[in-house]
């Protein structure tokens, strides 16, 4: 594309907005915008996008923000749109994409993932629910844990075990998963926070059409990366402005309340506001120079640098606020509408702030990932190897 992409993005954002009112209705406007390619700009035609470069969406949501154009909710469909949709435009046959993009993209479906097990979190290709090939179905057994929305989904992106004679990582096959399909259970986890946003998902004989599954059979494993991948991109490189996100409310509460204010306190909140800058400039740049390809384990690097950082500042901000930060008083068992890192008090920060170094892979992993496959250093010894 020309160097007027920028021009031409804004022309078409004024089109849209000629031919559709963003006061009437967000579905139909969120669809109208899909389908004049405004959606992932990067994305190709016909699919959301227009092949133009990632960075030029920043112009697209800017115009549409100063019509008071509705966005797509991003945080209700958080793995839907930063794990499923990259690996559906990677792997997803032509049909598949443009089935399930459209509806991902404006929110009409939301997505959940099957991945970790009571006994496959951290090692997950020694996951054990089980596959079988039934003439056109697949007919899947098995449990998966920790499913984040998985009570709101409509899909799921799953893993099974296909050939359980073939080493741990080629006998897996990736599938799409119909949450409505019979045999799909959800039962709620209750999380130390009070509310239940995790779930544990019991498959018994769910039936999935062979149209259902993503990849080759038994190619699952290379797959489940591009998820993995971009899912630590997802969490850790979300975009944000200088002093958004967590950081942001530690440094107005510091601001407004003089009173709380010690030496002490003050040089760990300069530290740690240094830190949430580097990390976030950080996230930037790899966002950016990943935008024509797959991320690789530089993404590693941005999600425990996200989830040590969360964990700091939330543990900050109660020591800020003292005995008032210690207050809780909300402990109602709640299913949240969509996940909230941030909550509504300090202390929930706190609490929710204990699963970052958990999900989407735990810290310890990600130092294997960023040890191994960044810094060249030797593997740990593996017994299943």
């Amino acid at each position: 594309m020309s160097d007027d992409t920028a021009d031409r993005l804004r022309g078409l954002v004024t089109e849209l907005l000629g031919r559709h009112d963003p006061a009437g209705g967000r579905t139909g406007f969120l669809r109208a915008r899909f389908d004049a390619g405004l959606a992932w700009v990067h994305y190709p035609v016909g699919l959301g996008g227009l092949g133009a470069p990632e960075r030029l969406q920043s112009v697209v949501e800017e115009a549409l923000a100063r019509a008071g154009a509705p966005d797509n909710r991003p945080r209700r469909n958080s793995i839907g749109l930063g794990m499923a949709a990259p690996t559906l435009l990677r792997h997803g046959t032509e049909a598949q994409r443009r089935r399930w993009l459209r509806p991902l993209w404006t929110g009409e479906e939301i997505w959940c993932q099957l991945f970790s097990e009571p006994d496959a979190g951290s090692d997950l290709a020694g996951l054990s629910t089980r596959a079988v090939r039934d003439g056109d179905d697949w007919v899947v057994d098995g449990q998966k844990v920790w499913t984040s929305m998985a009570h709101r989904a409509r899909w799921a992106l799953l893993l099974a075990r296909t050939d359980p004679d073939a080493p741990k990582h080629r006998g897996i096959t990736y599938f799409v998963c119909d949450m409505t399909a019979p045999g799909v259970q959800v039962r709620p986890l209750r999380q130390l926070t009070g509310e239940a946003e995790f779930n544990e998902v019991f498959l018994d004989g769910v039936r999935l059409p062979d149209a259902l599954r993503l990849g080759a059979a038994g190619d699952g494993w290379r797959v489940a990366r591009t998820t993995l991948m971009n899912e630590r991109v997802a969490i850790g490189g979300r975009p944000l402005p200088r002093e958004g996100g967590m950081i942001g409310l530690l440094t107005r509460t510091w601001r407004a309340r003089p009173e709380l204010r010690t030496a002490g306190l003050h040089e760990e909140v300069l530290r740690l506001w240094v830190r949430a800058e580097a990390a976030r400039l950080t996230a930037l740049r790899l966002r950016q120079q990943l935008a024509a390809g797959e991320p690789g384990p530089e993404g590693s690097a941005v999600k425990l640098s996200f989830a040590d950082l969360a964990q700091q500042i939330s543990a900050l901000e109660l020591e800020l606020l003292g005995g008032e930060g210690l207050r809780h008083d909300d402990w109602t068992m709640r299913r949240p509408q969509e996940p909230d890192l941030l909550g509504r008090t300090a202390t929930y920060r706190y609490l929710r702030a204990r699963g970052n170094s958990i999900e989407g892979g735990t810290s310890e992993i990600m130092r294997n990932i960023i040890a191994e496959r960044v810094l060249g250093l030797p593997a740990e010894p593996r017994a299943d190897r």
